[in-house]
């Protein structure tokens, strides 16, 4: 029987920030108890600085500390740009997060594109997908990657990672990452995981924040429509592995429950 994602909706940032703290924490502590890594894909948009707002804030144990030297972020999507670009999701995950992290706690193993295709995202993408197969082990033994944690954004179309409506890359169900060369958001060269990849993480997060994303939750939440839009798909494929952290501005008139604690 399917299950339904899960819906948080807070009033203030401060609670969507420290919530989202307790999820990735979470995610990270059942991580390496499994297997001493802890593998992560992330998306750009606001999700970065959101990200490092949460991730920065003092622990108060072991338990509730990152343990980035046992971290391997990777990239949900990424443009085809060198990765000091204004458009580059590497860029801002670095000036977001990851220059931010004090000079005395560790840092992350971080895997971005190989720059020297910007000219060829098809082999840019086989690279990346080569990337993925290392840290996941060959490729025929398993079949999808399953990230430990998958933070995604959703735009005002409802696309999430590259995976924009009506692409045929949606039908896509061998490759892991995918080029795209045509994407109706500049840049128009990217590369972006599968949406059978974006939907088998173990835990997935979205961020959606601002009365901007009112519209859109309520058709991905709310309407027949809304449940083929990408991040609709990832929805109805993941069920209850997905978690949004939303604000009361985001989810004004949607009349799908949301909750406001984990």
């Amino acid at each position: 029987m399917p299950t339904a994602p899960n819906l948080y909706s807070f009033d203030n940032p401060t609670d969507l920030v420290k919530n989202l703290r307790a999820f990735i924490i979470d995610a990270q502590n059942s991580s390496l108890e499994r297997h001493d890594v802890f593998r992560v894909a992330v998306s750009g948009g606001s999700l970065p600085k959101t990200m490092g707002e949460a991730l920065l804030m003092k622990g108060t144990s072991k338990e509730d500390t990152p343990q980035f030297a046992k971290w391997e972020i990777f990239y949900a999507d990424e443009r085809a740009v060198p990765l000091d670009h204004e458009d580059s999701n590497h860029r801002l995950v670095k000036e977001e997060f990851l220059d931010k992290i004090p000079e005395d706690m560790d840092k992350p193993t971080v895997f971005p594109i190989d720059t020297k295709y910007l000219d060829d995202v098809q082999e840019m993408a086989d690279q990346y997908e080569k990337t993925l197969v290392k840290s996941f082990a060959a490729r025929d033994s398993v079949r999808i990657p399953m990230f430990d944690l998958i933070l995604l954004g959703c735009g005002p179309d409802g696309h999430t990672c590259s995976l924009f409506p009506g692409s045929p890359l949606l039908r896509e169900t061998e490759a892991w990452v995918l080029p795209i060369f045509d994407s109706p958001k500049p840049p128009p060269k990217r590369i972006t995981l599968s949406l059978p990849v974006a939907s088998h993480g173990i835990k997935i997060g979205y961020l959606a924040t601002g009365a901007g994303k009112k519209e859109i939750l309520q058709k991905i939440f709310d309407t027949e429509e809304g449940r083929g839009l990408p991040c609709g798909l990832v929805n109805e494929f993941a069920g209850e592995r997905v978690s949004w952290f939303t604000d009361s501005a985001a989810t004004e008139g949607v009349s799908f429950p949301s909750r406001s604690t984990l």
